[in-house]
């Protein structure tokens, strides 16, 4: 047993925000879900103030080593999911932490008033990869605008707040500062990197929406060197993700200074990777318990996560 901002979760295996449709998996599986539940939290897909349809198809295409993806949020919006979504997912056996985005303060400061209403949910997952109206750069990417955003929110919930940080910035620690200070109680990363698929006939772009995000194995090793830079900035958890397919993965991603792995696209291929994960990182944490978990006085070496030598 762990914690994590608060509540007690089983062990550090929960899944990616958008990556495993509960709902869907008990209609699949029946109750039997819920007596071997894969993950020890569960993070809803986004929710928005409004419905959304999501981006036209194709929405997938399988790259090297990965996925992207242009799915574009699809979801019943805000009263849709409190009506519909919320009953079925407050039955599941685990902690519930909602996700939720939008494009201006005001639209994240309602989502986050309404939810903290509801004693169903644990925490809230902020995802600032939207477009940030007045800078025209995602409000997670930068700091001045996520600290704005989180000024507004942080008083209207006594719930976690976890921010979702976006990988497409120039400096992520300094992000992940600004969301500290402003009074996050976790961060979460990395979100999928930017990435297009050109028709292998036309070249003309093939996913609906013309450009996606790349996540899967491709994206480890970014995920590991940005865990690690925010790492070393924050005293809050940090929910580290980013290819994550086996324990080894997981433990690496703890070892970089995650406090929780978050599991994405394996679950795409096998619905039950979380409960694999985790039985496999128990495995390797009792075999190697110096490693996992052990913070070190010694100083580490700062990584310059743009002008490291090729």
């Amino acid at each position: 047993m762990i914690e994590f901002c608060g509540l007690p979760l089983a062990h550090p295996i929960v899944n990616g925000s958008g990556t495993f449709d509960a709902i869907a998996a008990r209609r699949a599986f029946g109750d039997a879900l819920l007596k071997d539940f894969p993950f020890s939290a569960f993070v809803s897909k986004t929710i928005t103030l409004a419905p959304r349809a999501g981006n036209p198809p194709p929405r997938l295409w399988e790259a090297q080593a990965g996925m992207i993806n242009s799915i574009g949020l699809p979801n019943r919006g805000l009263a849709g999911y409190l009506e519909h979504d919320l009953p079925q997912l407050a039955q599941l056996p685990v902690a519930l932490i909602t996700n939720v985005m939008g494009s201006t303060e005001p639209e994240v400061a309602q989502l986050v008033e309404a939810l903290d209403e509801r004693p169903e949910i644990a925490a809230i997952e902020l995802n600032v990869s939207c477009p940030n109206v007045r800078t025209g750069l995602d409000i997670g990417a930068d700091p001045a605008s996520l600290a704005a955003l989180m000024r507004a929110v942080r008083p209207l919930t006594s719930k976690p707040l976890i921010v979702k940080l976006t990988p497409n910035t120039a400096d992520v620690a300094a992000v992940a500062v600004a969301a500290e200070r402003e009074g996050a109680d976790a961060v979460s990363l990395i979100n999928t990197l930017r990435a297009m698929a050109l028709h292998p006939a036309t070249g003309v772009p093939w996913l609906g929406g013309g450009s996606g995000g790349m996540s899967g194995p491709a994206i480890r090793s970014v995920a590991l060197a940005q865990v690690a830079a925010v790492a070393r900035h924050l005293s809050i958890p940090i929910v580290g993700m980013g290819g994550v397919s086996s324990g080894e993965h997981a433990r690496d991603l703890l070892s970089a200074g995650a406090s929780v792995v978050a599991v994405g696209t394996e679950s795409f291929r096998d619905p039950c990777a979380g409960t694999r994960i985790a039985s496999e990182l128990k495995s390797l944490q009792i075999a190697e318990s110096p490693r996992i978990g052990v913070k070190t006085s010694e100083p580490q070496p700062e990584v310059d996560l743009n002008c490291v030598d090729s």
